[in-house]
């Protein structure tokens, strides 16, 4: 099939809308969570996204190996990436550079762009706010944005949420 990137806003419906789509899917779905529960807030917010997916899904922890994760998942399956933002962070927070998450990112999503199953990778866009005071939060905003980038690059379809409304995004490279 196909992978569609989903891009938001915190907050904004990202997820619900790949939770609305998997759905109708008719199909065995793999939920793929990058997050880690480290604090309080975490736990809790984790918990809540549990509880609106289905419980006939299947749901895989990768909060680092998101290539052996999509791999993994059958391929008949509608896959579900949530997400790219909180794996990226991961990937900063252990110190890999920006080279290293580019290329994962670059291999990642052409293992969800090669899978026949329909595939939706969800992740929030921080380059339309403020330049972050320091170093570290602008450098993951530099690397998110990249991210980003490379893996709508490998999509058939990329969308917008905002305020819970999808906004198609099209693709002037000449496709």
């Amino acid at each position: 099939m196909a992978l569609t990137v989903v891009l938001g806003g915190a907050r904004s419906g990202k997820s619900a809308l790949a939770v609305r789509r998997a759905r109708v899917f008719g199909g065995p779905v793999v939920f793929v969570a990058t997050g880690e529960a480290r604090d309080a807030e975490m736990t809790e917010r984790i918990a809540r996204h549990r509880a609106e997916r289905d419980q006939r899904w299947s749901t895989v922890e990768a909060p680092i190996d998101l290539a052996a994760a999509v791999s993994a998942v059958p391929q008949d399956a509608f896959a579900i990436v949530d997400c790219l933002s909180l794996w990226t962070a991961n990937l900063v927070q252990r110190g890999d550079d920006e080279g290293s998450v580019v290329a994962r990112a670059a291999a990642t999503a052409g293992l969800a762009a090669a899978r026949p199953g329909p595939t939706i990778a969800v992740s929030n866009e921080v380059g339309m706010g403020v330049v972050p005071p320091y170093e570290l939060g602008r450098r993951y905003r530099d690397v998110l944005g990249r991210v980003n980038a490379i893996w709508a690059e490998h999509a058939a379809e990329v969308l917008l949420v905002v305020a819970g409304r999808t906004l198609v995004l099209g693709d002037d490279r000449g496709r």
